[in-house]
């Protein structure tokens, strides 16, 4: 004979199911947010990096002396263009030819 599952045991059941769930949601936003943190050190790392490298390129350093003291000089980032955006004509309207009109030739 089947076991009979009472109302309590199955909402507990899907309790734990849920929880475990929410559990790695919650551990998943904590990794991602220590992510975003630490992209943002990286970045302000790097912005001094570029600062100091050129207070020492004022100060009377060439980049071929700091390149010997193996100080090479900082990676430049790839700089992303964005697209602009196809324009779209407008719905049924038609092409307009907006070159000047040639004159027909007069007949004498």
């Amino acid at each position: 004979m089947a076991k009979e599952l009472s109302v309590e045991d199955a909402e507990k059941k899907a309790r734990e199911l849920l929880d475990r769930r929410i559990a790695s949601v919650r551990t998943l936003v904590t990794a991602r947010q220590r992510l975003s943190e630490l992209r943002e050190q990286v970045a302000d790392a790097e912005r001094e990096d570029v600062r100091l490298y050129n207070a020492a390129l004022s100060d009377g350093w060439s980049p071929e002396e700091l390149r010997r003291l193996g100080l090479p000089e900082p990676e430049k980032k790839a700089r992303t263009r964005r697209r602009a955006a196809a324009k779209k004509p407008a719905v049924d309207t038609p092409a307009v030819d907006h070159r000047e009109p040639v004159p027909e030739p007069a007949l004498n």
